[in-house]
């Protein structure tokens, strides 16, 4: 028996959603006007730090994610008129703005707005295709303040090579940033450019 096509494979599914994606046009990450609904989302860097100019060109995105609309972490309703794609992408704006050695305008962004029941399989297929930097050895970039009944944490990767973000502030420093920057050129040489 001839092996047939199959449109509706997890594989083709997502082969067609990233193509989709990739088809976006690109924005500066300091504008998110006109940015709505529900979907997944990639940031690209293009500035000078030189850990990172294996994919200053724009190519590969240096993080990747999701943004869910309210309703669907409770299984309620999905509100896809909420603007949770552009939330996601201002509160990142706001993470690199607060940092000492990153610039906003060195940054832009490209978003996919989709039916929510495919945005985590969405997501994980343009983390799998592109592996970002920031999703795959320099984690912590996505995360989120802690709560003040948690004690203290470690910071993260992406804290100890991007210093500046306030709430950081009571994290143990273990990692190095020369350790971190290693991490990063070791990680680009080894996924290559």
């Amino acid at each position: 028996m001839p092996e047939l096509w199959d449109p509706l494979t997890y594989d083709n599914l997502m082969a067609g959603a990233i193509a989709h994606f990739e088809k976006q046009e690109r924005m500066p990450l300091e504008s998110v006007a006109g940015v709505r609904g529900p979907g997944i989302y990639a940031l690209y860097y293009d500035g000078a730090m030189a850990e990172y100019q294996p994919i200053a060109d724009g190519v590969r995105p240096i993080y990747a994610g999701k943004a869910v609309p309210k309703g669907s972490r409770t299984g309620g309703e999905p509100d896809v008129e909420h603007p949770a794609l552009r939330l996601r992408i201002r509160e990142h704006a706001r993470s690199i703005d607060q940092v000492d050695n990153l610039s906003l305008e060195d940054f832009s962004y490209r978003v996919l707005a989709i039916v929510p029941v495919w945005i985590v399989f969405a997501e994980q297929a343009l983390i799998k295709r592109h592996r970002p930097v920031w999703n795959s050895c320099l984690d912590g970039f996505g995360k989120h303040a802690q709560g003040s009944r948690r004690g203290t944490t470690e910071r993260s990767w992406w804290d100890t090579l991007h210093p500046g973000r306030p709430w950081t502030d009571g994290e143990t420093q273990v990692k190095t940033v020369p350790e971190a920057s290693q991490r990063v050129m070791d990680f680009l040489r080894e996924v290559g450019e």
